[in-house]
């Protein structure tokens, strides 16, 4: 037996590995992608080493910082050298997970979802989209990046053939929650969500959220501050050329002010069918 083999089976590396990746805070793990997205462009024009300095640079973030992520997931660079391009851009594909297969559903392909359909920058970054789908008669069986829409009922079949990973929620906030449950019904354990809603899925499965309205009341708050307009409970409360900025706390209701106003007017949406269930996608 190997002096470092565990006599229960288990692999001692592979366990280091789980703890290292338990261990990187969340914050880290998103600059990793800037810091992955980085070193693609540097690889395609030929660099073989970049400096703590440099990549810190480019990623918008100090040097100090750059040294303290990287080095969770082992990466010290070499001094006066700096880091291997290609050896750094292999540790942080392996960190989160970008050396296996992902497959990528998306539900309600309106305005947004369709953008997102034609966006060819996922599957550069290894999340291909391989399936559609949405309610509107007038979408379902036509092809959109030459992608077939099917279908919502057809969430759980579809999901298992293709092998999904990775589920895109791109609906209004009404029908939101039921796409949800079909993804995760269909083993899908990984969810993007552009919907203005907070779902409620199981411990196991992770959900992003993306929603552009608080996006832009954030902006609206900093635009304030740079006027020197008074912060009240949270929220700017001053005007920019004579024009509100914004009059509310950006929480004063349970779902946020944002999620609030777009949710009522998602359900007077008459693309809301009966079972609750929308397909065309609105801009939050």
């Amino acid at each position: 037996m190997h002096p470092q083999a565990d006599p229960s089976g288990e692999d001692p590396a592979r366990e280091d590995a789980v703890k290292l990746d338990r261990a990187i805070p969340e914050a880290t793990v998103a600059r990793l992608a800037v810091y992955l997205r980085v070193l693609g462009e540097l690889a395609t024009t030929g660099g073989e080493t970049v400096s703590s300095e440099d990549l810190s640079a480019a990623a918008g973030v100090n040097s100090a910082k750059l040294r303290k992520d990287l080095s969770y997931i082992g990466s010290n660079g070499t001094r006066g050298v700096g880091y291997e391009v290609a050896r750094l851009v292999q540790q942080i594909e392996q960190t989160l997970g970008l050396t296996r297969r992902h497959a990528v559903a998306l539900v309600g392909v309106g305005n947004l979802g369709h953008a997102l359909a034609g966006y060819s920058g996922f599957a550069g970054r290894g999340f291909p989209l391989c399936a559609l789908f949405d309610v509107d008669p007038d979408l379902v069986g036509i092809h959109i990046a030459g992608i077939l829409v099917e279908h919502i009922d057809r969430i759980a079949e579809v999901c298992v053939q293709r092998g999904v990973t990775i589920g895109v929620i791109a609906t209004p906030g009404a029908a939101a929650q039921a796409v949800c449950n079909q993804l995760v019904g269909a083993g899908v354990r990984s969810i993007l969500n552009f919907a203005p809603v907070v779902l409620q899925v199981p411990q196991e499965v992770e959900v992003r959220k993306v929603d552009l309205a608080v996006e832009m009341q954030i902006l609206s708050f900093h635009v304030a501050r740079r006027h020197g307009e008074p912060a009240l409970n949270g929220a700017a409360s001053g005007s920019t050329n004579g024009t509100p900025i914004l009059s509310k706390p950006v929480d004063e209701t349970a779902g946020g002010s944002v999620n609030g106003s777009v949710n009522s007017s998602v359900l007077r949406d008459p693309a809301v069918s009966r079972d609750g269930l929308v397909g065309r996608a609105v801009m939050p």
